[in-house]
């Protein structure tokens, strides 16, 4: 198949101008007749690799897929994008499935997506269709190996048997190299070409903190991110509730997922959550697979996940449109032990245990988290990522023997009695009813480590713990104890090296919070919501219309005629003859409303300009106009940017603006001033800073 048609039908259907790394190979291999098994990350789009193959195809194309919901978001999807598709599974009546049987039987449908456990609605219809293609996704659900299993999977190798010349595509997220085989050995493939694409989702941010007031950490993330779609995965259906419940009391939308939930509430979260009216799911990791919601921001681990190849498949479902999103996961001793537990009464404890180990070593890493997660998918990298949060906030190590003793020493004072929080109490010399109804005020060590702060002491103590100096009694009430390491520590002069505790940086949640204000009033913001308002009436999620990637182009190239809004992608021919014209004109309201706001905001530039010209101080200008001196500043810098005035030296001296730029490096913002205030210790005033950064702006600019 030539290039040339591949890339026409892509922008033709899909409305993209090129293929992802490896889709082009593997829908050539499929249309050669080759059997192919395809090792995609999610989001990295493995849906193109057989629906683009199926419209080229004379034959029908059959997908299984493991969720009723995948079905439905993928033919909700091809349909909005012109193609023919449809589902047959056990939620539809005998004769809403022979209709779809003749639909196919008169070619007039490319795709059709069955449950594994459904193939046999379809059985006797094999017979008169012509099957051109069979695709497999989320094939390792066949393997025993893989970290889904799914017995109703492992029937499917008949399909090779029955089918001998139909090239069959098996596709998953993760596997290792023994699930590969596996897969193959299961399906039955005929020397398949193997195709494993990078995993490295380089939009995805990585980040790990201790699971030190989890709650509040999760509340304070949330909410600054208005209107944004996130999963927090729980290791229990309790956690969930009663996480969803938390948030709830603090005015977020969220709910709870699992599987002990009636069927019809079930249903409904997914529903809600898939279709922007509820942004945020408490979930077990029963939740998500097959979702192909693309405006997921952000997931976070409440718990510990048990392998590396679901924790990477869970976060993959964050950014899947490939914009910016961010993962966090809250690491806590606790659940190692709980998770030890489970994988030691399971099937093939060995193996279990060995890749919660592997997780466990990722969670304590103090070296760039993405290497590891390549390397462990046999990907080797050189280069750190960046995007992590050992990346940006390298660990220090210091000479911690005098902390470790202290701690140590606390808790033999306690008779190895207490769990953590009261230890850091007695340590800190808190005045609490505990500490008094047990008289540990009057021991020896009582108050030794007041200078330290208690988070701090919490971190340290999580260290020790990880470095094998102590231990949770998980079954004791959570007291820690000693183990015969410790000793070297207090008794015969170890040294133990500790690594300082980073607190998260300033700089970086005021800009994301800026960035969240800003968006309120924006044109993405008007384009979600007639995105949403498009959706409802069409009983479709939003991201079928257009995805958040889609939208952010549409914001800055601004098409205004239907020849522009052709180029964005993600508009193919069918979606700009449903939607373009909604689109370009609410573009063309929202710039004509601009151009108001801008003839206003002009007048009110001009009137300080004119006043400063003649001379007048920025306090009798703030004074005549009835404004804030700052107000009159943020006129003078956007008028020095806009050329209309040409030196700021009574404002800012040169020195200032070497200090600015050396600041500028490291925060990355010329429109934030509080965290080059925080930065410079409060030592440069606010005035200074934004007339520097006025200044760094325009060099910017002119350099472009």
């Amino acid at each position: 198949m030539s290039n040339e048609l591949l890339h026409a039908k892509l922008k033709e259907h899909f409305g993209f101008e090129k293929f992802r790394p490896n889709q082009e190979s593997i829908i050539q291999t499929v249309l050669s007749g080759k059997d192919t098994l395809a090792i995609m990350p999610t989001g990295g789009g493995k849906s193109i690799c057989f629906q683009l193959p199926a419209l080229l195809f004379n034959g029908i194309t059959i997908v299984v897929s493991p969720l009723i919901a995948l079905m439905k978001d993928q033919v909700d999807s091809l349909k909005a994008n012109g193609i023919a598709a449809c589902f047959i599974n056990s939620t539809q009546s005998s004769e809403e499935q022979q209709h779809y049987i003749e639909a196919l039987r008169n070619n007039s449908i490319k795709l059709v997506y069955v449950a594994p456990e459904s193939l046999s609605y379809l059985d006797q219809a094999f017979d008169s269709l012509e099957i051109s293609m069979i695709a497999i996704d989320e094939a390792h659900c066949i393997s025993a190996w893989g970290h889904d299993f799914r017995p109703a999977y492992t029937n499917l190798g008949y399909l090779k048997k029955r089918f001998p010349t139909t090239p069959i595509l098996a596709l998953t997220a993760t596997a290792d190299k023994a699930t590969r085989t596996d897969i193959a050995t299961q399906l039955n493939l005929a020397e398949p070409k193997i195709v494993v694409a990078s995993f490295d989702r380089k939009n995805l941010s990585l980040e790990v903190r201790p699971a030190v007031d989890r709650v509040k950490q999760i509340i304070e993330f949330i909410e600054r991110k208005p209107n944004e779609s996130g999963i927090i995965y729980c290791l229990s259906r309790k956690t969930t509730e009663e996480l969803a419940q938390k948030l709830q009391q603090k005015g977020i939308n969220a709910k709870a997922y699992h599987a002990g939930l009636e069927a019809k509430l079930r249903a409904k979260t997914q529903d809600d959550f898939i279709n922007d009216d509820c942004p945020i799911v408490c979930a077990t990791i029963a939740f998500g697979m097959g979702i192909d919601k693309s405006n997921v921001r952000w997931v976070i681990h409440y718990n510990l996940p048990k392998n590396i190849e679901g924790y990477y498949q869970e976060i993959g479902r964050a950014g899947r449109d490939g914009l910016p999103s961010e993962t966090i996961l809250f690491e806590s001793y606790a659940d190692v032990i709980q998770l030890q537990k489970f994988a030691s009464e399971g099937l093939n404890a060995d193996l279990q245990l060995a890749k919660l180990e592997r997780m466990r070593h990722y969670a304590d890493a103090l070296s760039c988290r993405r290497k590891i997660l390549l390397s462990y998918f046999g990907e080797l990298v050189t280069e750190n990522c960046g995007n992590c949060d050992i990346c940006q906030n390298p660990p220090v190590f210091f000479d911690g023997t005098i902390l470790a003793q202290k701690a140590l020493s606390a808790i033999t004072r306690l008779q190895e009695k207490e769990p953590m929080t009261l230890i850091v109490d007695f340590l800190r010399g808190s005045k609490n009813a505990s500490i008094y109804e047990k008289e540990y005020h009057q021991l020896k060590s009582y108050g030794i480590g007041a200078e330290t702060s208690w988070y701090d002491w919490n971190q340290y103590l999580i260290q020790l713990i990880n470095l094998g100096y102590c231990e949770i009694a998980f079954h004791q009430k959570n007291r820690i104890l000693l183990t015969p390491l410790a000793r070297k520590v207090l008794f015969e002069g170890e040294k133990v090296l500790l690594t300082a505790v980073v607190q998260k940086s300033v700089a970086k949640l005021v800009l994301k919070e800026s960035k969240a204000s800003a968006a309120k009033n924006g044109l993405f913001e008007t384009l979600r919501q007639l995105r949403y308002t498009i959706a409802k009436e069409e009983g479709v999620p939003a991201y079928v219309i257009f995805n958040d990637a889609t939208l952010r182009q549409l914001e800055t190239v601004r098409p205004m005629s239907e020849a522009e809004f052709l180029t964005i992608d993600g508009v193919g021919k069918a979606k700009l003859e449903k939607y373009g014209a909604e689109f370009i004109d609410a573009i063309a309201e929202f710039q004509k409303n601009k151009k108001i706001r801008v003839k206003k905001e002009g007048a009110t530039y001009k009137e300080t300009l004119a006043l400063f010209t003649k001379g007048v101080s920025v306090e009798e200008i703030a004074q005549q106009r009835k404004l804030g001196v700052s107000t009159i500043l943020s006129h003078i810098a956007k008028l020095y940017t806009d050329d209309h005035i040409t030196d700021l030296s009574t404002f800012v001296t040169l020195e200032e603006i070497e200090q600015l730029k050396e600041a500028h490096k490291t925060i990355g913002s010329a429109s934030v001033l509080k965290p080059y205030f925080d930065y410079f210790e409060e030592q440069i005033a606010y005035s200074t800073i934004r007339m520097g950064l006025a200044v760094i702006e325009k060099e910017e600019v002119r350099r472009l």
